[in-house]
């Protein structure tokens, strides 16, 4: 019961809480986007790795991502995000750059590009 309190409660968070009920077929591909971020963080992890999260997403739902993302780094979780979308990536702390298989940091002669 905890645990689909809990799934529930994620859902919510990623503005998916009309489809508590649906299958994935049911689901856009979004939808199934923010299902996943809703399952990594059902067990309230320290660390979270997330691969282009706001991908498949509408630019409204990715701020709302965005959002939640800042509410999980402001109560001392590490997100670790691949993005190529640089207004996603204005988000961040910290930017990287994987160039040619090197990392490199504005301010190392590289950049961030608006």
């Amino acid at each position: 019961r905890e645990r689909r309190e809990r799934a529930a409660e994620m859902l919510r968070s990623v503005g998916l809480g009309d489809r508590l009920h649906h299958r994935p077929n049911m689901l856009s591909g979004g939808q199934q986007q923010r299902v996943a971020i809703a399952r990594a963080l059902v067990t309230n992890p320290t660390l979270l790795l997330a691969d282009e999260p706001t991908g498949a997403l509408d630019q409204q739902m990715g701020r709302q991502i965005m959002e939640l993302f800042q509410q999980l780094s402001d109560q001392g979780h590490t997100i670790i995000m691949i993005t190529h979308d640089l207004n996603i990536a204005k988000h961040a702390r910290r930017v990287v750059h994987i160039i040619d298989g090197n990392l490199s940091e504005p301010g190392d002669g590289e950049e961030l590009m608006a």
